[in-house]
């Protein structure tokens, strides 16, 4: 079984380990298992050549219409690279209606959280040991933490997994760390020694990164704007610029790696505008070839694609300021100066 997950994500890493923990207790436990994390990129980021198993899972990632694809499960309101991938999907349902094995749920927080139900609801699979594992992808992937100091100051064990699987650049780093997520609990896993030895550095980056932040980021009528794309910064914590400006409601901003250039576009978890005003984040990146959740999304382009970039993130930006007018905000202090 050759699972593909959404990488660099701690609910993309725990729906590989859950799922393979759901399919070893109630479908086969003989089965062995690869993992391969997937990056969202122009074009969707998912190929046939990727479902290289005698049998394939795609979990927390978009739909691949692929008679090579086994098992899926998604949360993703942008789930569907275009509307006849959405067909393929549907027809499969009514194919296999007594024995589906490709799941779509957009009202689910985290992917996790969607097979775990599956499982239970229609294999048997018992999720109960795996609670706390659940709770956390919920919290992590919904962005519901009581506060934006919650979510920057990384004081939990779930948090310092999840923002070592973020900045994680060896594939081999998320595939290890996979199966002991069910394994052991997150106390455990965060004491791993290589997670420890990951840790460190992480931590001290998470520091810099909001000193970067403070020189980049920058509001107007209530959205955030910033360019790291001369930095090599993907992999910074996203709710770092409403720690810094906590009364903006949304942010737009510019990363590049070795393999795409990024536009990230959010909404703050803790906006008090009322959910029915706030823009649909996912049908705006959908428009220009991303997707993601209605609070949250991405764009990715071409890692050459700066300048087409940042005209895309213009035109968001412009977009989300007609949303409702707000004065320029004030800096906050970090989390070691306040």
């Amino acid at each position: 079984m050759h699972v593909l997950f959404h990488n660099n994500c701690f609910d993309g890493a725990c729906s590989a380990s859950l799922f393979t923990r759901f399919y070893r207790e109630c479908i086969d436990a003989s089965a062995q298992f690869t993992y391969q994390g997937l990056q969202h990129a122009a074009g969707g980021g998912i190929h046939d050549a990727d479902l290289s198993g005698e049998q394939n899972a795609i979990v927390d990632f978009k739909y691949l219409p692929s008679p090579k694809l086994t098992w899926w499960f998604d949360h993703h309101v942008s789930a569907f690279l275009t509307p006849e991938y959405r067909q393929h999907f549907d027809a499969e349902q009514k194919r296999t209606a007594t024995h589906p094995q490709q799941f779509f749920d957009a009202a689910y927080t985290s992917c996790a959280g969607l097979i775990a139900d599956v499982g239970r609801e229609r294999f048997g699979f018992d999720n109960k040991p795996y609670a706390d594992l659940l709770h956390w992808a919920d919290i992590i992937d919904g962005a519901k933490f009581p506060s934006a100091e919650d979510a920057v100051t990384l004081a939990s064990p779930a948090m310092k997994i999840a923002t070592v699987i973020e900045a994680a650049k060896d594939p081999a780093f998320i595939t290890r760390i996979i199966p002991l997520l069910t394994a052991q609990s997150l106390v455990d896993t965060e004491q791993e020694l290589f997670v420890q030895e990951a840790l460190e550095p992480r931590m001290a980056k998470q520091q810099s990164d909001i000193t970067l932040m403070r020189s980049r980021a920058s509001a107007d009528k209530g959205v955030i704007t910033f360019d790291l794309m001369d930095q090599q910064a993907e992999g910074y914590s996203k709710f770092i610029p409403y720690y810094l400006l906590p009364e903006a409601v949304y942010a737009v901003g510019l990363s590049q790696s070795s393999t795409r250039v990024k536009i990230s576009v959010g909404t703050s978890p803790w906006t008090t505008v009322v959910k029915e005003k706030l823009a649909d984040i996912a049908a705006i990146c959908e428009r220009f070839g991303g997707g993601g959740h209605p609070r949250v999304g991405a764009i990715s382009l071409p890692a050459n694609d700066l300048d087409d970039a940042r005209r895309i993130a213009a035109v968001v930006t412009e977009e989300l300021k007609a949303f409702g007018q707000w004065n320029d905000l004030p800096m906050r202090p970090s989390f070691h100066d306040a």
